[in-house]
């Protein structure tokens, strides 16, 4: 049996051959902490009425966000985003590579009826699936870039201008940008000033829905 003592400057120097090891490899990791999130800059006349700096829902808490919970922090956006909820469309939101033109809710107000948006919630789910695709582009899309380009196609295949005036962006004939560049995962959001797509208008024209 061998005496356990003439083991013992073994074991020391194992011990202090690790020691050194770690020391070393401490001393040589130059890794770098992850950087900060960039601030998320948005650009246009509503951006002032959203929340903005260290608010709850501004601009750069957002750009993590999965679609669906970036738009439930934007008060504007409630009609747009109760919409696709319902639409079922949120689903679709989460595949990476999409940009969102996004009605407020004023613009909704103007365009439809009580009565007629009531039927689109409640029964006609195609259409409203239809009326939101129009709002959707493939990509994501600053608004510089869509402007740049002077045309894109939303996702339900209608071709859409994009004109640039001074400081308005403008889509199609009448939507405007008003709050452009929102961040989400996957996603870019630029906020418009009226509801594009084929559905025909049936507000009473006064900014008030008819009853």
């Amino acid at each position: 049996m061998s005496n356990p003592r003439t083991r013992t400057p073994r074991r020391a120097g194992a011990l202090l051959a690790a020691a050194l090891l770690l020391a070393t490899t401490a001393c040589t990791d130059h890794s770098e902490p992850a950087p900060a999130t960039a601030a998320v800059a948005v650009t246009g006349p509503l951006c002032a009425a959203l929340p903005t700096g260290t608010e709850p829902g501004n601009p750069t808490a957002l750009a993590g966000l999965p679609v669906e919970q970036a738009l439930t922090w934007m008060p504007t956006l409630t009609t747009f985003e109760a919409a696709l909820r319902t639409s079922g469309l949120l689903t679709d939101l989460d595949q990476d590579g999409l940009t969102l033109l996004a009605p407020t809710d004023d613009a909704f107000v103007k365009k439809f009826s009580d009565d007629t948006w009531d039927t689109l919630m409640t029964q006609d789910h195609d259409k409203l699936r239809t009326l939101l695709k129009a709002h959707l582009i493939a990509g994501t899309h600053s608004l510089d870039e869509l402007a740049a380009a002077g045309t894109t196609t939303t996702v339900d295949g209608t071709a859409l201008t994009v004109t640039r005036a001074d400081a308005t962006t403008r889509f199609g004939d009448t939507a405007d940008a008003v709050c452009a560049d929102y961040l989400a995962a996957g996603a870019r959001i630029h906020l418009v000033n009226a509801v594009l797509g084929p559905l025909p208008t049936t507000a009473d024209g006064s900014g008030h829905r008819a009853h």
